[in-house]
């Protein structure tokens, strides 16, 4: 069943999008919807909240986040270094440079996941590379990385790990926590090392 409601939250969207995509948009394209469904089905799109966070933390110019949220809700909170590429705009050519190209690593978010897919299916439909999803948004950002939950005392070592690194991201990215003239402490396994966050306010709503 659960199966059966993630693939209708793919499907849907993926036909609204094939269906309202310019004629001369879907001529270039170099998925079939078959493949395109082959590809959101394995969550291919998806990168980790934790290796966004040690992203940031690092400071790595190869990340590129783009907010496809309203620009009232980027203003009113944005990742650091974010830029605003609203989903009702995403396919203007003012953008086509910036979501077709293969210098950085783009990551779509929005308060939740599904504005962000959808997104992702837009470009990846068109045949563009290197464009992901922030898996959970922002609602998970806010739940897991910047407010870590401390794990139990029979929790294995990679839970430990975990929070401890997010505790330090968070630090570091103004969420909370112990501000430390340490490092961030690294990533925990399985977490590959991948800018800081401007908090005004926390986003609500789940897509």
């Amino acid at each position: 069943m659960k199966q059966l409601k993630l693939l209708a939250l793919i499907i849907i969207p993926l036909g609204i999008i094939i269906a309202a995509m310019p004629a001369d948009k879907v001529k270039h394209s170099r998925l079939t919807p078959d493949e395109l469904l082959q590809e959101a089905g394995a969550g291919v799109q998806f990168i980790s909240p934790d290796v966004v966070a040690d992203m940031l933390v690092r400071k790595d110019p190869s990340l590129k986040l783009i907010d496809v949220r309203t620009p009232e809700e980027f203003e009113s909170f944005s990742l650091p270094g974010a830029i605003n590429v609203p989903l009702s705009n995403l396919l203007s050519d003012e953008y086509s440079d910036q979501l077709n190209q293969d210098a950085y690593m783009n990551v779509f978010y929005s308060n939740g996941s599904v504005y962000a897919n959808q997104a992702w299916m837009i470009t990846r439909q068109l045949g563009y590379e290197n464009n992901f999803v922030l898996e959970g948004g922002l609602n998970y950002w806010f739940g897991n990385i910047l407010s870590p939950a401390t794990p139990s005392q029979t929790s294995p070592d990679e839970e430990f790990a975990r929070y401890d690194f997010r505790k330090s991201a968070a630090a570091a990215l103004g969420g909370g926590g112990v501000v430390s003239t340490d490092a961030a402490a690294p990533a925990p396994k399985a977490v590959k090392p991948p800018v800081t966050a401007k908090a005004k306010k926390k986003p609500s709503g789940g897509c």
